[in-house]
């Protein structure tokens, strides 16, 4: 007799549903993705159905042949979560991808479980604006509270010259998805935790992973993250674990950090898996991948402690050539069988080491190796 294997349902078909299908594999299960464009790259590793997430029929169809739903984007219409909730379990829930979606809510949220915050402001007018810029000074931020990541729909503001530009940049949007300023932070340096929470409210995060960005977009990651205190690591988690727990979250998720001056300041949150977590497919005992499955399908949560030290580089716009990193011990190749485009997130590559000496040592070498030593500078400098 033939056993039924449960199937997982992803909204959305990029490379984080690309990589939650290939963990999902080994453990039996399947996974049906959604997504409104027929060559989104998940679709070459599991069956895809191309529809608009508003198509309230292609939606049924879908919840009818899953076990339960999980989400590889956070812009995901809410509406349409709530929509599926009706008819399937879906994780993580509405509400939290509500939260997550907004950045006036989430920055709420934050101050609400403890964790502060840059100082912010709503800003729904020129007027608005004027007013903000006088309270939180410049430089500042202005973004858009809804449907921005990886740098886009946001304007640094030096001065209050720019305010003008900034408005002109950004206005149009202040009718459709809201603006919120947000205090330009001096930080010292970026962290995020990344972490799950299962069914049963069982809860583990991986170690604090220090990252670096270049225009909005990670291009280097480094766990553990060295030079970080226990205290410091245990303020993190239990902020990750206070904001978890309060929206009953489940699945995995990344919060994102300042650290200043020694104090931590919440900056964003993913309600995914999350591009700072991608070296946990080779440098922890579970990916983040392979536990978020478990999380939404109520399995037991794999152990989130790391093999060593691992390093992970982001290819944007497109894929250099793998030889160097494949050339040495514990490098490990992601092409995620996209296009080149500008600005893209086409792979990574991520090198793993027993320590931090070790991998520094590999850092430097394929840094070379790609013509991209300026990218691994400052974890070589760091590991040094």
């Amino acid at each position: 007799m033939s056993r039924k294997l449960p199937t997982v349902g992803i909204l959305g078909g990029g490379q984080l549903a690309r990589m939650l299908t290939l963990a999902a594999a080994p453990l039996g299960i399947r996974t049906l993705v959604v997504d409104g464009t027929s060559d989104a790259c998940a679709g070459q590793v599991a069956e895809l159905i191309v529809a608009d997430w508003s198509d309230d029929a292609a939606l049924a169809d879908f919840a009818r042949r899953v076990d339960v739903v999980t989400f590889d984007f956070e812009n995901v219409p809410a509406a349409a979560a709530e929509r599926l909730a009706g008819l399937v379990d879906v994780f993580p829930n509405p509400r939290a991808l509500a939260v997550a979606q907004d950045r006036l809510s989430e920055k709420t949220l934050f101050r609400e479980t403890g964790l502060d915050t840059p100082e912010f402001e709503t800003v729904d007018t020129r007027e608005d604006l004027v007013r903000a810029v006088a309270r939180i000074g410049a430089p500042a931020i202005l973004k858009t509270r809804r449907l921005g990541y990886d740098g886009k729909g946001q304007f640094r503001l030096k001065t209050a010259d720019d305010i003008d530009a900034a408005w002109a940049a950004l206005g149009e949007a202040a009718g459709k998805h809201g603006l919120i300023l947000e205090a330009f932070v001096p930080f010292d340096r970026e962290l995020s935790v990344v972490a799950v929470r299962g069914r049963d409210g069982s809860f583990r995060a991986w170690p604090l992973t220090r990252n670096w960005h270049v225009d909005g977009v990670l291009s280097l990651s480094l766990a553990p993250a060295p030079g970080t205190s226990d205290e410091l690591e245990q303020a993190a988690t239990a902020h990750a674990r206070a904001i978890a727990e309060k929206l009953d979250y489940v699945g995995v998720f990344a919060l994102e950090l300042f650290v200043r001056g020694g104090d931590l300041l919440g900056n964003e949150m993913a309600p995914r898996v999350h591009n700072s977590g991608h070296w946990t497919i080779e440098g922890a005992h579970t990916s983040q991948f392979e536990n978020h499955i478990r999380a939404v399908l109520g399995l037991p949560l794999g152990d989130t402690g790391v093999r060593g030290a691992s390093a992970m580089l982001n290819w944007i716009g497109d894929m250099p050539d793998p030889a160097p990193v494949l050339s040495v011990a514990d490098g490990h190749w992601h092409d995620y069988g996209k296009e080149a485009r500008p600005g893209r997130k086409v792979g990574h590559a991520t090198l793993c080491a027993a320590d931090a000496g070790s991998l520094r040592a590999k850092l430097a070498e394929v840094g070379v190796g790609l013509g991209r030593e300026s990218q691994v500078a400052p974890a070589v400098e760091l590991l040094g």
